[in-house]
């Protein structure tokens, strides 16, 4: 059986969609026709991946939510913990979405379930929704028979990449706010208040402070200029975006970024973090080393960092251990290193991995912590500064008329 996504017009010219289980597109229509539906159009949901571009159409491009993935894994979790057969608990889980998105895909899923395949192959039908860890995870614990058990720590994993992904989130908004709020006011102050006051003092003829001059030539370029140079920011934008993709552009920047005095030290708390967290629940799923270390480099966005992964996973492969292929690489914290050398002296690998990961995530948050502590009076004293030096520009020449007044 495969499914099928319908849409139908019934006896009173109402158009209906939904989602039908049959073993051919004949029999979907010959359901509708039962109902006396007229059938507009009848698709396997597996075969719409696949659009006129060779891509994912708008029904799959979206993926699916981390809550909407975790809140699935719990479920799908429990009813199977439940002792209930995996196409059961997926038609279940289906029956329980409200979204026909989301009730489509676990059908298609349940469908291939049905043929034959197992879970693990099913998901691999999506893999823009189900990514490779997360099928992994799920192969490795159909293999040794507690399906359920590695369902639960995915729903814990997901749950807590989204709690990671949100506090970094949240920790940028109110910088960005901060950062946009100045940019508007500084705008509208060159271009409309400053250039009515200053006509004032250009009128009397006297001599400006040098902070006023430039003020009203930053003023007048702003007025004549704005439009190119919002332009121009804009251009440089896209053109970084555009080179960024090219994988050598990419791993240079990278490289650079990772020198930074503190937004390297972020970026490297923030791979590590993930990289522990993707790498101590494979691991603990069953997956082998060198499998999970190819999996885990592909959670980790910074490229410089996500090769040096790669080649540790082949010295791992070639007999080294994790230890010391990790060390070469110089990107991860000594005590990182130092709990993963002492799990593997004590034969307790996966354990120290799960206390490593634990112990990057507090460490993660720290620093998310003391950036924004940083940034945010920063940007204060930045746009006070502004401020200021408007506000002399404007107050300096006031008082040299007062002075020749007296």
């Amino acid at each position: 059986m495969a499914a099928f996504e319908y849409i139908a017009l019934d006896p009173e010219g109402k158009q209906h969609r939904g989602t039908l289980e049959a073993d051919s597109n004949r029999q979907v229509r010959q359901i509708l026709r039962d109902r006396q539906w007229t059938p507009l159009s009848v698709d396997a949901v597996d075969e719409q991946k696949k659009n006129k571009a060779g891509s994912l159409p708008s029904l799959f491009q979206r993926g699916v939510s981390a809550v909407e993935l975790a809140t699935i894994t719990r479920q799908l979790a429990t009813l199977i913990q439940a002792a209930m057969p995996v196409e059961e608990a997926l038609q279940g889980v289906a029956s329980q979405q409200e979204k026909r998105r989301l009730k489509n895909i676990l059908l298609a899923i349940r469908s291939r379930v049905l043929e034959g395949y197992t879970l693990a192959q099913s998901l691999e039908g999506f893999p823009q929704i189900f990514p490779q860890m997360y099928r992994a995870t799920v192969a490795a614990g159909e293999h040794a028979g507690y399906l359920d058990k590695v369902l639960n720590r995915l729903a814990d994993y997901t749950e807590a990449r989204m709690q990671s992904m949100q506090k970094v989130q949240q920790a940028l908004l109110y910088p960005v706010i901060l950062m946009v709020a100045a940019v508007g006011i500084v705008s509208f102050l060159l271009g409309y208040v400053v250039p009515d006051v200053v006509k004032v003092f250009v009128d009397t003829g006297q001599d400006l402070p040098g902070i006023t001059v430039a003020l009203i030539a930053a003023s007048e370029g702003f007025q004549s200029y704005w439009l190119a140079l919002f332009s121009l920011i804009g251009l440089t934008v896209f053109i970084s975006r555009q080179a960024l993709k090219r994988p050598t552009v990419r791993l240079s920047w990278d490289q650079l970024f990772l020198r930074l005095p503190v937004l390297g030290r972020f970026s490297r708390s923030l791979s590590a973090a993930r990289f522990a967290s993707t790498l101590s629940i494979l691991t603990r799923s069953g997956v082998s080393l060198v499998e999970a270390l190819m999996i885990a480099a592909q959670v980790v966005e910074n490229r410089a960092i996500r090769g040096a992964v790669i080649d540790a996973a082949k010295k791992v492969s070639e007999g080294s251990s994790l230890n010391k292929a990790l060390s070469g690489a110089g990107y991860f914290p000594p005590l990182m290193l130092h709990m993963i050398s002492s799990g593997e002296s004590t034969g307790e690998l996966d354990e120290m991995l799960d206390r490593t990961a634990q112990n990057q995530q507090m460490e993660l948050d720290g620093r998310i912590a003391m950036l924004l502590g940083l940034f945010e009076p920063l940007m204060l004293v930045v746009m006070g500064g502004v401020v200021m030096v408007i506000v002399l520009a404007i107050l300096l020449p006031i008082l040299n008329m007062n002075q020749l007044l007296n």
